[in-house]
């Protein structure tokens, strides 16, 4: 992995980490199931060309120990999904802390040098108080800006080996059974294993559409978004980054949001629930499914040059499910035996300034402007971090 690539990952997983919101939705230990499983589908916008890809994370968190054993557990799929009769949902090996992997890759990640520049709003022009800039040494070091957000936005947290007795998740090693475009997830599903009741449910809403983005460059330097509304969508966010090396591997990483407010983090890269989106709609966090179109400042443009990345989120609807039910009048307690949610999102992308198909495909003639041909050696050269981000459209090397 090269420099610039670690220092852009760096700076992402340092700001992710810093916008997370702090409000988490916690369960009532004297009301909780016996188990909860949660379900989050979504659906990705091919990026250049290349087909949508589809997307399933399963998680089954008991307050039961397991019986006869070791943890075990299946979610049995419908036909539809073409991933065989069913996929295990495996538990983390004891004494494995979670997310180990990812830990260690942090630690693995030197402190990025630089500066990040935040700005947010849909407008020609980024508005007063922007762009918020912060140094990402002082970040590392836990110094953030007093007052640097408004307010938090709230993390849905369902099960995880930090909440639950027992755990088991998918993906996971012990399954090469994949989600493709042509699964659905419309059918019976059931839930069985050692450490929690059966779980079952018929769901009748399949995997969203992906929002399709178009981007443009205006002569006042802005950027215009357009995308077709998405069936299903409750609200839109979209979220923009690009970076400018200053030298001395020294890089100015540019972070806009399209929140009418400063507001970052929690679940907004993630999914959402319909009544967490509408109450952001209220305070102008996230757009209402009606609107299909935002601009981002020329300001973005100037401050992290040119090659940009940026996506849009559509959330989407929730289902959920509960044995028993949960009683029509409101006196009556009710104590579930176990819930089930299903939530949904779509995510489209964009690249404001990047080639169309047809010129990139004119670029893979014999010869290129500068009479390079084919077998010419390639020479050795420092990658850009904002090279890096064409890198990772799959266009270039990286220099």
């Amino acid at each position: 992995m090269n420099s610039m690539k670690q220092r852009l990952l760096v700076a992402a997983g340092t700001m992710a980490a810093l916008l997370a919101g702090t409000a988490v939705i916690a369960q009532s230990a004297d009301s909780s199931p016996e188990a909860r499983y949660e379900m989050d589908v979504g659906t990705s916008a091919g990026m250049m060309g290349q087909s949508d890809t589809r997307e399933m994370t399963l998680r089954l968190g008991s307050r039961l120990a397991a019986t006869g054993g070791a943890p075990k557990a299946d979610h049995f799929l419908p036909d539809g999904m073409r991933m065989g009769a069913s996929v295990p949902l495996a538990s983390p090996e004891p004494g494995k802390p979670e997310e180990k992997y990812e830990k260690e890759q942090r630690e693995k990640f030197q402190r990025p040098k630089g500066r990040l520049l935040i700005f947010w709003g849909c407008g020609a022009h980024a508005g007063p108080g922007q762009p918020v800039i912060l140094d990402f040494a002082k970040m590392a070091a836990g110094q953030v800006p007093p007052d640097l957000f408004s307010a938090s936005i709230p993390s849905e947290i369902g099960p995880r080996p930090s909440n639950s007795r027992t755990y088991g998740d998918w993906p996971n090693g012990k399954s090469r059974a994949q989600v493709s475009r042509q699964s659905s997830l419309i059918g019976q599903h059931r839930i069985a294993g050692n450490y929690s009741p059966e779980i079952a449910f018929a769901l009748n809403q399949d995997f969203m559409a992906p929002p399709k983005v178009k981007s443009s460059s205006a002569p006042d330097g802005s950027t215009p978004l357009n995308w077709g509304a998405v069936p299903a969508a409750t609200g839109y966010y979209a979220w923009a980054m690009s970076a400018k090396d200053n030298g001395k591997d020294s890089s100015d990483m540019v972070w806009w949001a399209s929140s009418a407010s400063r507001q970052f983090g929690g679940d907004l890269w993630s999914w959402l629930s319909p009544a967490t989106v509408n109450k952001l709609i209220g305070q102008k966090v996230v757009m209402p499914p009606s609107q299909t179109s935002c601009t981002i400042p020329a300001e973005v443009k100037a401050a992290g040059g040119e090659m940009m990345m940026g996506f849009l989120n559509a959330f989407g609807p929730e289902a959920n499910f509960a044995f028993p039910e949960r009683p029509k009048d409101p006196k009556i307690a009710w104590h579930p035996k176990w819930t089930a949610k299903v939530r949904y999102r779509s995510t489209g992308n964009f690249m404001p300034g990047m080639p169309s198909v047809g010129e990139m495909m004119m670029g893979q003639r014999g010869d290129d402007q500068d009479g390079k041909k084919p077998d010419d050696k390639p020479k050795a050269c420092k990658p850009k971090l904002g090279s890096f981000l064409k890198k990772a459209a799959g266009l270039g090397n990286g220099c």
